[in-house]
């Protein structure tokens, strides 16, 4: 077997391509578009490129066919919070053979030794938390987009790699045609009514104001857990950019309390649905189909997102934050499922707040860990 770095636009498409062949018999799986994957190890593209490395490799047998690939990197802003200096691996494929893991494996390691890091986390992502993250341990159904899937035998790799696992993500099921529990329902409206507390769905052409509310909200409320790294404006910016084609801004709500930045929660159509059939690939072709698919509609939104600042934490604004989105949605009769995914097993409110509404299990990723 051969490892070999991705320096050229044909390994560029070896590493694409070999998700593909990995997955082409199973239905669940939707590739994610290339453009996106491409992205990520984009230097002109990804702002971590501001404060990290990145790099990847593909993994070819005897035959010089392409059967695996990873990519390592280093977050300079959260390697050295640990106990020992970490990196990250991830974008990790390959076939049911153990040694061809931990030869991939083994690469990613010791790239992360030679710049000094004693462990990585994976799979993860050069980015955010919310797309590419985690290794997918149950509830092997269609992704939503951004969500990682993968084939069950990988998790006997991890483990028998050395990994252990730092956190679960849960990933939660909506019906959203289903009312609410009575409790939840009498809660929420309650705290809709209350004097001061006000609501707003997004706006595209007061995009700034948003951006720098969620920001503010995000950075207040998630502060107190470990290894936290504010959000910076520039990301946030980012990511709503990316957001625009599929974005449908009364799905995105804030609450505010005498005028103050409180609460919000971010959800998009899931954008799964309208590029299965694509391969991965955005041509011209696929373009039109997307837009016609995007007027037609989807039936399946995913919460990407939620937060609220401490003050405000045991006010029940997430609650009338879910009313909000409700009164718009029934009436479109469009939506069937919201995915509120993913919730780390530490954040005891979120999955709470989850069971209040009436959710059921969707999913489990895992997020592990290899000491060196």
């Amino acid at each position: 077997m051969q490892i070999i770095p991705v320096s050229d636009s044909k390994t560029k498409k070896e590493f694409l391509n070999v998700a593909r062949l990995l997955y082409k018999d199973d239905p669940n799986w939707i590739c994610p578009l290339d453009h996106d994957v491409e992205q990520i190890f984009d230097a002109k593209k990804n702002t971590f490129f501001n404060h990290g490395k990145c790099t990847r490799w593909i993994l070819k047998n005897t035959e010089g066919h392409t059967i695996g690939r990873v990519a390592a990197f280093i977050n300079d802003k959260k390697a050295y919070q640990y106990e020992q200096p970490t990196g990250g691996m991830g974008f990790f494929e390959c076939i049911d053979d153990q040694e061809a893991a931990f030869l991939l494996f083994d690469t990613a390691k010791t790239w992360l030794q030679e710049h000094g890091m004693k462990a990585m986390d994976g799979p993860i992502n050069f980015g955010e938390n919310d797309s590419f993250w985690g290794l997918l341990v149950e509830g092997f159904t269609p992704p939503s987009y951004g969500m990682n899937y993968h084939h069950p035998y990988y998790h006997g790799f991890f483990k028998n790699y050395g990994f252990e696992t730092s956190y679960e993500q849960i990933t939660n099921h909506l019906n959203v045609r289903k009312p609410f529990p009575e409790r939840f329902t009498k809660i929420a409206n309650w705290v809709a009514n209350k004097p001061g507390y006000t609501f707003e769905h997004f706006s595209k052409k007061n995009s700034e104001k948003y951006v720098k509310d969620l920001m503010e909200i995000y950075n207040d409320g998630w502060q107190d857990f470990e290894k936290f790294v504010p959000i910076k404006k520039e990301t946030l910016q980012e990511s709503f950019k990316k957001m625009e084609t599929i974005m449908d801004e009364k799905l995105i709500w804030f609450a505010y309390i005498n005028g103050e930045p409180a609460s919000f929660v971010v959800i998009i159509p899931d954008a799964n649905q309208l590029i299965k059939s694509f391969n991965g690939k955005l041509g011209l072709i696929q373009k039109l189909m997307f837009l016609y698919k995007r007027w037609v509609g989807v039936n399946r939104m995913r919460a990407i997102v939620m937060g609220t600042k401490q003050a405000f934490q045991k006010h029940g604004l997430e609650s009338a934050l879910f009313i909000k989105l409700k009164e718009y949605v029934l009436p479109l009769d469009q939506y069937d499922e919201l995915e509120l995914s993913w919730v780390g097993d530490f954040n005891d409110k979120m999955l709470s707040l989850h069971e209040a509404t009436g959710a059921t299990f969707g999913k489990r990723h895992l997020t592990l860990r290899k000491i060196f």
